[in-house]
């Protein structure tokens, strides 16, 4: 199946269509509109797109508002991911075995260490062990069987722009009031 997905994203318009779906939800028209392109193409695209599973349709009365399947869009890309496979003591740290994988770049804050890079790629890295995502920093967590690690790099998505202004009237008269 993802090879599927990479070929419907072949298409500069689809790839567009998902730029655009990121940041918001928009119905067929309206994400027409914003590509600049006829109602017909866009829903040709947006179907091809649904066939493989990246956008989804929720229909709200008689309206279908489309947007993207970010979990189904994330696992075609985990086809680019690096596999390592590590061998350390059992009781040994998840920061020993990751000073094992080449291109892991470790920063240590305080009594803590932290992945601050993957093949220099600087971020913020979190770890999930066996899919969930522990509370214990890197060099306490001890390993004592066979686990799967993912190392994440968080990338910030802009959900919500608030922007407040702050008048000193404004806090004279809340005082006042």
């Amino acid at each position: 199946m993802q090879g599927e997905i990479f070929k419907a994203l072949g298409s500069k318009t689809r790839v567009a269509m998902i730029k655009c779906l990121l940041h918001r939800e928009y119905h067929v028209s309206g994400l027409a509109r914003a590509l600049g392109i006829s109602v017909p193409v866009a829903a040709k695209h947006v179907k091809i797109l649904e066939n493989v599973g990246v956008l989804e349709n929720e229909v709200f009365g008689k309206t279908h508002v489309l947007r993207v399947n970010r979990n189904r869009l994330y696992e075609a890309m985990d086809t680019f991911s690096d596999e390592y496979d590590v061998e350390v003591e059992q009781g040994a740290s998840l920061l020993s075995a990751l000073k094992e994988v080449a291109g892991v770049g470790l920063k240590r804050v305080a009594d803590r260490e932290y992945i601050v890079s993957i093949d220099n790629e600087e971020g913020f890295y979190v770890y999930e062990v066996n899919g969930k995502l522990p509370d214990t920093p890197i060099n306490e967590y001890k390993l004592d069987k066979v686990q799967e690690i993912e190392i994440k790099r968080l990338v910030p998505v802009v959900k919500k722009k608030v922007r407040i202004k702050v008048s000193t009237t404004a806090k004279i008269e809340k005082k006042q009031g």
